[in-house]
């Protein structure tokens, strides 16, 4: 099956809102979108999760049209933060187009939940029973374009000697599982603290902020696989972003993230250009 990438010079206005399906000709109508393929800053953003959207012919999956807006399908508020710190960073942004329920692009082909039959504690209908033909074509449609257009941005960098550090802006939701999370943010890492710790520093510092490290989620939670392919497997710097959703519910509060995680990395650029020049291992 061939796919498309959609590569854009700046980032559109149109962004997601909490309570529906993105809009739009091009936003979330791709299954991968490249926005500021060229920026000069050393950090590139990735957003997984970043659509609801499913193609027509897929329906709702067996779903009622309500679950389509609910964190199983994406996460909520992620991609207008990403996109707002892209252009205030003059950062490269990689988008997946495609909900997460019919793919997730965030896990290795061998993973269990790669298309959910379960997602938390709801059934997905047309994800049970998939035929390996079926299995291929989400793959293809969805999976490997984003993959490849990571890689081809990475790439581009690196013949270039751009310093490269890769962040994943994710979502995650106020209660799972019946327990409240207290963290407005978790920054999520490996072994490579080279974003996580200077980033974490810097959030310690405002007040009133509660911040998770690798909360609520951990690479042994399975959810950095985006980062283990594209960043550690070249000795890059990343790091991982979880939003809890409730901050980011309307423009005020995405605008709010955006602005206070862009100065930080603004300040954060000089400290990690170096290591990530040419892909040093980190220390």
């Amino acid at each position: 099956m061939k796919t498309k990438i959609v590569s854009y010079g700046t980032a559109s206005s149109e962004t997601a809102g909490m309570n529906g399906t993105q809009s739009g000709d091009t936003l979330g109508r791709e299954p991968v979108r490249i926005t500021r393929r060229g920026g000069g800053s050393p950090f590139v953003l990735l957003c997984d999760h970043a659509s609801n959207w499913l193609p027509a012919s897929f329906g709702t999956l067996g779903l009622a049209g309500s679950d389509m807006t609910r964190h199983i399908a994406w996460d909520p508020g992620a991609l207008p933060v990403a996109s707002l710190m892209a252009e205030a960073l003059d950062a490269p942004l990689v988008e997946s187009g495609v909900s997460r329920l019919l793919i997730d692009c965030n896990r290795p082909l061998d993973a269990h939940d790669l298309i959910p039959a379960v997602s938390e504690t709801t059934e997905i209908p047309a994800n049970a029973g998939l035929s390996p033909k079926e299995r291929e074509e989400r793959i293809a449609l969805s999976w490997t374009p984003f993959h490849n257009a990571i890689e081809a941005v990475v790439e581009e960098r690196l013949a270039h000697r751009q310093p490269t550090v890769l962040v994943s802006i994710h979502s995650f939701t106020p209660v799972y599982g019946g327990k409240s999370r207290p963290w407005e943010i978790g920054i999520i890492h490996d072994d490579d603290r080279r974003v996580a710790d200077p980033l974490v520093a810097a959030l310690r510092e405002v007040p009133g902020l509660t911040v998770g490290v690798n909360e609520p989620y951990s690479p042994a939670d399975r959810v950095y696989f985006t980062l283990e392919r594209h960043a550690r497997s070249r000795g890059l710097p990343c790091a991982m972003i979880e939003i809890r959703n409730d901050e980011i519910a309307d423009a005020a509060g995405q605008g709010k993230w955006a602005d206070l995680l862009g100065g930080m990395f603004s300040r954060l650029e000089p400290l990690l250009s170096g290591a990530a020049e040419t892909g040093q291992p980190a220390a």
